[in-house]
């Protein structure tokens, strides 16, 4: 489990196809940190580290990943959002995130706000809860936002500097798509609403 609080950004140096799979080599700085088999969110994607070397880890992402997040889309020297998963006694600043990517999104307007930045998403509604609300949670490349001006297949949310420094926000612009993950509150209610009809 996340909490949709970035730690920080690594660099995608290498990308290797194996059959439906890929092989994503990244470069942080805490990679004397992590160990084989630790699961680490990228851009909101839970993946586990098969490799570490001193300053590159892998992940592999398969197909069913590639095909529903903007993983696949990767190139060498993009920004990925990382984070490790929660501690349990760790404060819950952000909102509760699997790492279980809903769809992608499509960036339509980044709007200046005079020191932040609205950014506005749109994606094609699907039901089941997969939708936002006015001044609720989603998780945007991993990171949680609260939403403004939601409306059927599209929200806004603001951006403060420090997001935009260190997120990948800095790279996001009219045509990037991210990945979205929904409120998990909001998905479980409109999946007990939908089974009490």
């Amino acid at each position: 489990m996340f909490s949709g609080i970035v730690e920080r950004m690594a660099e995608v140096v290498e990308i290797r196809t194996d059959r439906q799979n890929k092989d994503f080599v990244l470069r942080t700085d805490i990679c004397k940190e992590l160990k084989i088999d630790q699961s680490i969110a990228h851009n909101g994607v839970c993946l586990t580290v098969v490799d570490i070397t001193d300053d590159t880890y892998t992940v592999t992402a398969m197909k069913e990943t590639l095909d529903r997040s903007n993983l696949g889309l990767l190139q060498v020297g993009d920004l990925v959002n990382l984070e490790r998963s929660m501690r349990p006694e760790a404060l819950l600043d952000g909102h509760i995130v699997q790492g279980h990517v809903d769809q992608t999104a499509r960036c339509t307007a980044v709007e200046d706000a005079d020191g932040s930045w609205y950014y506005t998403f749109e994606y094609t509604p699907q039901g089941g809860g997969l939708c936002t609300v006015e001044k609720g949670s989603v998780a945007v490349n991993g990171v949680s936002l609260t939403v403004c001006d939601s409306k059927e297949g599209s929200f806004r949310v603001a951006i403060i500097p420090y997001t935009h420094e260190h997120t990948n926000f800095c790279r996001i612009g009219v045509g990037s798509v991210v990945n979205l993950e929904f409120d998990i509150v909001g998905k479980y209610i409109a999946r007990l609403m939908e089974h009490y009809k």
